[in-house]
Formats: structure tokens, sequence, C-alpha cells
């Protein structure tokens, strides 16, 4: 096994980010942080006619840090840290799609579309989704690879 210094930087860095914004959505700061994105979502805002503002993002926490706990264990158990990237790409896929629901995600001063305070920092999620893959195919790759040595394994 070598070491691969800017794979453990997307990957754990990856692990850092979820888990990190996870944990925040433990407080009620970014529970109200969140409200106005998902509140105008035709495919989230259905979600706060059963939980409460709070209670939606403790939920979401729970499965942000999840997804990086699953990512993280990637070296022991690759299969289950597949699971964990399959949860990250649902999550930064949903997050992108504020930029296209949430009125005013754009500023429309000036002459290209640039976001505006409200959703700019939406942007680093398309990256994070990328890396998402990424750790998806590593972790499927890895599980490939443990399945055919354990398969030799059993043939001699």
């Amino acid at each position: 096994m070598t070491l691969n210094i800017g794979a453990m930087a997307a990957r754990y860095g990856l692990v850092i980010v979820i888990g990190g914004f996870g944990l925040l959505k433990f407080t009620e700061y970014e529970a109200k942080g969140i409200e106005p994105l998902v509140s105008a979502s035709p495919f989230m805002s259905w979600l706060y006619d059963i939980f409460s503002v709070y209670t939606f993002s403790v939920l979401l926490g729970v499965f942000e840090v999840a997804a990086a706990v699953l990512i993280a264990v990637k070296p022991w158990w690759p299969k289950v840290s597949a699971l964990g990237s399959v949860l990250a790409i649902l999550l930064f896929a949903a997050t992108i799609s504020f930029l296209f629901t949430t009125p005013g995600a754009f500023d429309e001063s000036v002459a290209y579309p640039a976001p505006s305070l409200t959703t700019g920092f939406l942007f680093k999620d398309i990256a994070l989704l990328g890396i998402s893959v990424w750790t998806l195919t590593d972790a499927l790759r890895a599980t490939r690879s443990s399945l055919a040595g354990s398969s030799q394994l059993h043939a001699t």
C-alpha cells in the first residue's frame, strides 16, 4: 500500500468538511441559516411540513456526520465507505440544487452570473461533489481489489 498524500488530503479533507458542517447543523444558528435555502427548494421544502426547522437541521446533521464517518473508514471497510460517498453525493447534489431554486441566488447587478452573498458559499459544493464521486470510485476499486485478493486466497 503506497501513501498517496493527495488522495488522503482529498478523502480526509472531505471528511472534515462534511463532518464539521454536520456538527454545525446541531446549532440553532445553522438551522436558521439553511432555512431560506430549504424552504425555497421544491425538492426539500415539504420537509418543513413534517419537521421543525431545528429538527430537520439536526436530522441533516446526523446524515452528514454519518456520511463523514463512513467515508473515513475506507482503509478498513471500503464497501461501507462507498455508502458514505453515495450519501455525500446525494448531499452535494441537493445543496447544488439550491443555486437554481433559491430566489436571488445570483447577483444581477453584474454582467455575468455571479453568486449572491446568500448562495456564494455553495460553489465549493461543486468541487466537493467531484471529490465525493472520486471517493466512491476509490472505495469501489478497493472493494474489488480485496474481493479479488480474497478469491485468490481461497483458490490456493
